[in-house]
C-alpha cells in the first residue's frame, strides 16, 4: 500500500498533467499567448508524470505500435487579472455627480424660479401693475401649468416630485377660484362652486388613471374645503348636504375600485366637520337651548343618508384582514361602530325631549344592523365573516338595549354601552379578534364615566330603583371580565383584570353608599323643617354611622372572600378599605357621633379587627415561613397550624 508521500506525489502529478492539457487546448483554439519575461522549462515532474500516466486502450493505435511521445508541454500562462492593475471605482463618483447635476440642481432651480416669480407678482400687485382679473388669470394659468409640467417628471419616473408639483398646482387653482369669488367678487357663487367641482373631479380622474392615492387625498381635502372657501354666511342646507353626499359617494366608489381605505376615514371626518359646523350655526340656538324644528325632517334625511353611505362600507368594499391585529381590518370594524354612535348621537340631540320617537329610532337601527350582519355571509361566502357578523349583532343589541324605555333620565344608554362592552368582549374571545377588546374597554369606560358623572337619578325606594340596577349591570360586567379573563386573558392583560376587580369593588361601595345617602336624605326632608331639630340631628348621626357600618361590613366580607379564594390581591383591598374605615371612625365618628352610635362603631370595628387578626395568627393560609423539617418557624408553638 502506498504511503502518504506517494499519494501526495501522485496528486501533484495529476494536477500538473491537467494543467498541461488545459494549456494545449487553449493553444489549439488559437488563444493568443502572453509573452513571458523569460523562458521557463517545464518541470521535470510534469514530464515524468506524462510518461508515467497509464495509457488507455482507446489511445493505442492498431497493430500494437507504441504511440508517439506527447509534445513537450509549456508552462501555463499566468492569469491576466493578476498582471493587470484593478480598474478604478468611479461608479459612486459618477452617480453622485449625476444626482447633483440632474436632480438637485433641477429642484433648486425650480424653487428659485418659483420664489422669484412670487416676489415679482407680489411687487406687481402692490404697485397695481396687474389688476384683479389678471391676478386670478395668472393664478389659474400657473396652477394648470404646474399640473401639466408635473407630468413630465412623472414620465421620467420622478413620481414624488411630480405629485408635489400637482399639489401646488391644485392648491393654486382652489385659491384662485376662492379669490375670484370671495376677495374680488369677479364670479358668482354658483360659477365658483361648479369650477371647484370640476377641479375636484379632474383630480379624482388623475388619481384613478395614475393609481395615486396621494392625488385622491388631495381631491378629498379640496372637495371638503370647497364649501368652507365659498361660504356666503347663508343657510343652504340642501345644496351643502347634497354636495357632501355626492362627494362621499365618489370616495366610496374609489374605495371599491382601489384599496384606498384611508380615504374613507377622511371622508367620514370631513362629513362630521361640515355637518357639525352647519348644525351649530344654523340648526341649534345654544343661547336659548332650542332647535329649529322646521328644518328637522330635512336634517334627519341627510343624516340618515350619510349614515347609510358609511354603513355600506363593509358590504361594498373588499374583505381585508388587519395587518396589525387578528381579524378583519380596522376600517371594516371600527368605522361601523363610529358611524352608528355618531348617527344616534345626532338623533338624540334632535329628539332629546321626545323619548318615544327616539325609542323607535333605536329599534329601527337595531333591526338594520341585524340585517347588515346577516348579509355578510351572502356577500362573502368564501370568507370567515363571523367577526363582522357578530360585531353588527353587538351594535344591534346596544340599540335594542337603549330602546328599552329611555324616559328614566336616559340611563338605558349607559346600560347599552355596558352591555355592548360585554358583547364585544365575548365576540373577541369567540373569534380571536384581539383589537375588539380595545373597543370593548372603550365602551366600558364610557358607560362607567357616564354612570358616575353624567346620569342623574331620582330614587323613591331603597335598592329597587333605576340607579342601583344600572350599578348592578356595571358590576356584573366587571365580574364577568374578572371571572372569564382568568381563562382567556394573556399575561399582558393580567393587570387589567386586577383593575376590573378594583373597579368592581369601588362601584359596589359607591352604589351602597348612594342608597344609604338617598334613604337618609328622604328621611331628613320629611323629618322636620328646622335644621337643628332633635329628630333631624338624630337622622344625621345615624347616616354617619351607617356609612361606617357599610364600609366595615363590606371590608369584612371582602376579607372572607380573600381567605376562601386564597387571593392576596383581594385581601389587600380589604385591608385598605378597613384601614380607611378605621381612620374615619377614629377621626370623624369619635367627634361627631355620640352615645350608642359611637359605642357600636368602636365595638364593631374592634370585633372585625380581632377576628381578622385571629385568622392571620392561626396562619390558616400558611403564610409563615417554614423550617426545613416542615414545622412552623416559631418553635414555641409546637404545631403546624
Amino acid at each position: 500500500m502506498a504511503g502518504p508521500p506517494d499519494e501526495l506525489a501522485a496528486l501533484r502529478a495529476q494536477l500538473a498533467a491537467l494543467t498541461a492539457r488545459v494549456y494545449r487546448l487553449e493553444q489549439g483554439l488559437g488563444a493568443p499567448s502572453v509573452p513571458q519575461p523569460q523562458a521557463v522549462s517545464a518541470p521535470a515532474a510534469v514530464i515524468a508524470t506524462q510518461e508515467a500516466l497509464p495509457k488507455s486502450a482507446d489511445a493505442e493505435p492498431a497493430g500494437g505500435a507504441a504511440p508517439p511521445p506527447p509534445p513537450r508541454p509549456l508552462p501555463p500562462p499566468p492569469l491576466r487579472l493578476q498582471l493587470r492593475p484593478p480598474p478604478l471605482d468611479t461608479h459612486s463618483e459618477g452617480d453622485l455627480e449625476k444626482t447633483i447635476g440632474q436632480y438637485w440642481l433641477n429642484r433648486i432651480g425650480i424653487a428659485a424660479i418659483l420664489i422669484g416669480v412670487s416676489y415679482f407678482l407680489k411687487y406687481a400687485f402692490e404697485n397695481n401693475w396687474i389688476g384683479p382679473g389678471g391676478r386670478i388669470g395668472i393664478g389659474l394659468l400657473a396652477g394648470m401649468a404646474l399640473i401639466l409640467w408635473s407630468e413630465r417628471f412623472r414620465a421620467q419616473r420622478h413620481s414624488a416630485f411630480s405629485y408635489s408639483l400637482k399639489a401646488v398646482g391644485i392648491g393654486t387653482l382652489y385659491l384662485s377660484l376662492w379669490g375670484a369669488f370671495q376677495v374680488y367678487h369677479l364670479i358668482p357663487p354658483a360659477a365658483a362652486f361648479v369650477a371647484m367641482i370640476i377641479v375636484t373631479a379632474s383630480t379624482i380622474a388623475l388619481a384613478l388613471s395614475q393609481d395615486a392615492e396621494l392625488l385622491a387625498s388631495f381631491a378629498m381635502v379640496g372637495g371638503f374645503a370647497t364649501p368652507i372657501l365659498l361660504s356666503t354666511g347663508q343657510n343652504h342646507e340642501v345644496a351643502l348636504f347634497s354636495y357632501v353626499a355626492l362627494l362621499d359617494f365618489a370616495i366610496l366608489a374609489m374605495a371599491v375600485v382601489k384599496p384606498w381605505r384611508r380615504l374613507l376615514w377622511g371622508s367620514f371626518t370631513g362629513t362630521i366637520i361640515l355637518y357639525g359646523g352647519w348644525f351649530i350655526t344654523y340648526y341649534r340656538d345654544f343661547s336659548l337651548g332650542v332647535n329649529r324644528y322646521d328644518q328637522r325632517p330635512t336634517t334627519i334625511f341627510f343624516a340618515a343618508l350619510f349614515a347609510a353611505i358609511f354603513a355600506a362600507v363593509p358590504l361594498a368594499t373588499r374583505y381585508e384582514r388587519s395587518t396589525r391585529f387578528s381579524g378583519p381590518s380596522i376600517t371594516l370594524t371600527v368605522l361601523p361602530l363610529a358611524n352608528a354612535a355618531v348617527f344616534f348621537l345626532e338623533l338624540y340631540v334632535m329628539y332629546e325631549r321626545e323619548t318615544v320617537t327616539l325609542t323607535w329610532f333605536a329599534l329601527a337601527l337595531g333591526a338594520v344592523y341585524l340585517g347588515i350582519g346577516a348579509a355578510f355571509k351572502r356577500r362573502f361566502p368564501d370568507k370567515d365573516t363571523s367577526a363582522l357578523n357578530l360585531l353588527h349583532v353587538a351594535i344591534a343589541i346596544a340599540f335594542i338595549t337603549i330602546a328599552i324605555p329611555l324616559k328614566l333620565d336616559a340611563q338605558w344608554i349607559t346600560i347599552g354601552w355596558l352591555i355592548e362592552s360585554a358583547v364585544l368582549l365575548w365576540i373577541s374571545v369567540r373569534t380571536q379578534t384581539r383589537f375588539l377588546r380595545f373597543l370593548a374597554v372603550a365602551a366600558l369606560i364610557l358607560g362607567i364615566c357616564r354612570l358616575l358623572f353624567y346620569d342623574q337619578f331620582r330614587t323613591e325606594t331603597l335598592i329597587f330603583n333605576a340607579r342601583f340596577a344600572t350599578y348592578a349591570v356595571a358590576i356584573a360586567v366587571l365580574a364577568g371580565i374578572a371571572t372569564l379573563g382568568k381563562r382567556h386573558a394573556s399575561t399582558q392583560e393580567a393587570p387589567f383584570l386586577q383593575l376590573a376587580v378594583v373597579a368592581l369593588n369601588l362601584l359596589a361601595l359607591i352604589a351602597l353608599t348612594w342608597e344609604a345617602a338617598d334613604y337618609f336624605d328622604r328621611q331628613l326632608i320629611t323629618a322636620a323643617t328646622a335644621r337643628y331639630s332633635p329628630q333631624y340631628h338624630q337622622i344625621w348621626l345615624i347616616r354617619g354611622f351607617t356609612y361606617s357600618a357599610i364600609w366595615l361590613i363590606y371590608g369584612a366580607a371582602l376579607m372572607a372572600v380573600g381567605f376562601s379564594t386564597r387571593s392576596a390581591f383581594v385581601r389587600w383591598q380589604a385591608l385598605i378599605l378597613i384601614a380607611f374605615t378605621t381612620g374615619k371612625i377614629f377621626l370623624y365618628d369619635m367627634s361627631q357621633l355620640g352615645g350608642s352610635y359611637r359605642i357600636l362603631s368602636f365595638i364593631a370595628l374592634g370585633a372585625v379587627l380581632l377576628g381578622i387578626s385571629f385568622i392571620y395568627q392561626r396562619d390558616w393560609l400558611k403564610l409563615s415561613p417554614r423550617s426545613p423539617s416542615g414545622s412552623a418557624a416559631n418553635p414555641a408553638r409546637g404545631e403546624n397550624s
